[in-house]
């Protein structure tokens, strides 16, 4: 798929353990790819089941919908998806 202004992926930060880090930057050693491609994957893979687990069942039929309208941060705010989970 050719990426338009439309469907432009999105930078995502996220914090990690050092250790995870490390797997991620061997595993991605290996084959060539980067990390990112991983990450990408992982996520892909990863997040139907996330959605099962955390949304309720009328949130996951409008997110699988394309329903619900997504918000976006105030210009120049980076939004942190984990909140204070990393200080946990």
């Amino acid at each position: 798929m050719r990426r338009t202004a439309e469907n432009k992926l999105k930078v995502v930060a996220v914090r990690v353990d050092p250790v995870i880090e490390q797997r991620l930057r061997i595993l991605a050693e290996a084959p060539g790819h980067k990390q990112s491609f991983f990450l990408q994957q992982m996520i892909e893979t990863g997040i139907d089941k996330m959605e099962e687990t955390w949304l309720s069942p009328e949130k996951l039929e409008q997110v699988r919908s394309g329903e619900l309208q997504t918000r976006t941060p105030p210009s120049g705010a980076i939004s942190d998806l984990f909140g204070d989970a990393a200080d946990e």
